[in-house]
């Protein structure tokens, strides 16, 4: 609808407005302003939220809460070679454990069963061995035989599953090392003809070499230090060590004295070699820095001293024999001045040796009844 001006009689202008049917319709002046209504009823529907307000001030800290119950934190004690264990099915029951704890659930750590817990394993053949070595980049134990017959070596990936190897000859093998700088077994015999040392690359395949002179051969040792393996022999005059720098080609050298010598090992921190020997008087140790020149050393007993090792972590050589009352085991700093320990008990004591992620040494025995292991730490 269209909104119009019209003129009054009185000449007042006032609106007017054409209907839906033509019709001029006025529009009155506006009367007076009318009284305000009720109020309405209030609205369901909710108004827009309006701005957040500013962040008002911190309040005060409250008060200290009370002390919490004492929490269980690692017990006292402990030594080394021990382990932490759990001693209950309670993560928090936890004490220090050795090898005369026997009691300990399956919660106990792996490096205390790895000493306790012993498992025959079939070998593969009933062979008298000797020796046994681990060549961690082939992945492989190989150890040798002083009897059998083609089959004086046997090897395994696992120390579970033993498969017999071909020797190089049926000798009398007494030692074997692994030199992983030139990838290669070394083994030395106390028999055969110009053939008491073989050599293999891989543990299977095996090549007679020969000795610098056919004596009793009982021990090798590999220092790489010096690029040099060393064996020691329980026989010969004035030649009852050997060197050879790639197992192949040895050179005999003139030992201390002509003793019976068992056992030889490189300490590498101190740049020496250390022999014990089964025979002599107050001169069963021999020492030498680089497998030529060698020193008498006194023992801590007259003992007939069968294995010797060196542990870097505690710098220390420890020694074990197959003689002596309550003192078959003897211990070094330097290779030098040796002091008597007691050993657990009065065996047979032939091989030792150090387990540096353990802490622990572990040595062997030909005698004994249900005790023929001994380890330190207990």
């Amino acid at each position: 609808m269209a909104v119009l001006l019209g003129t009054t009689a009185a000449g007042t202008q006032l609106p007017v407005e054409i209907d839906s049917s033509g019709r001029v319709v006025c529009i009155g002046e506006p009367g007076p302003q009318g009284p305000t209504g009720a109020t309405g009823a209030a609205s369901t529907v909710p108004g827009p939220q309006g701005p957040i307000g500013e962040t008002g001030p911190q309040g005060p800290i409250g008060a200290t809460g009370a002390t919490g119950a004492a929490g269980q934190g690692v017990p006292a004690g402990g030594y080394l070679g021990q382990v932490l264990a759990k001693t209950s099915d309670q993560n928090y029951e936890t004490a220090w454990i050795t090898q005369a704890a026997s009691n300990y659930g399956t919660g106990s750590l792996s490096g205390y069963w790895a000493r306790q817990a012993w498992t025959s394993r079939t070998s593969a053949a009933d062979n008298s061995w000797l020796s046994v070595t681990w060549a961690p980049e082939l992945s492989l134990f190989v150890a040798v035989s002083n009897s059998g017959s083609g089959n004086r070596v046997m090897t395994s990936p696992n120390g579970i599953t033993w498969t017999s190897r071909t020797s190089a000859a049926d000798n009398q093998w007494t030692s074997v090392t692994w030199a992983p700088e030139l990838s290669l077994f070394v083994a030395v015999s106390d028999s055969g003809t110009g053939n008491r040392v073989m050599t293999s690359p891989n543990g299977i395949t095996w090549t007679s070499r020969t000795s610098a002179a056919d004596n009793y051969w009982q021990s090798v040792t590999w220092a790489p230090e010096l690029s040099l393996f060393v064996a020691v022999s329980n026989t010969g005059t004035g030649n009852r060590v050997m060197t050879s720098p790639d197992g192949i080609t040895w050179t005999s050298r003139t030992s201390a004295t002509d003793n019976y010598w068992q056992s030889v090992t490189w300490a590498p921190e101190l740049s020496l070699f250390v022999a014990v020997s089964y025979t002599g008087s107050g001169n069963r140790v021999m020492t030498s820095p680089n497998g030529i020149t060698w020193t008498s050393r006194t023992s801590a007993a007259d003992n007939q001293w069968t294995s010797v090792t060196w542990a870097p972590e505690l710098s220390l050589f420890v020694a074990v024999s197959n003689t002596g009352t309550g003192n078959r085991v003897m211990t070094s700093p330097d290779g030098i001045t040796w002091t008597s320990r007691t050993s657990a008990a009065d065996n047979g004591w032939y091989s030792v040796t150090w387990a540096p992620e353990l802490s622990l040494f572990v040595a062997v025995s030909y005698t004994g009844s249900g005790n023929r292991v001994m380890t330190s730490p207990p």
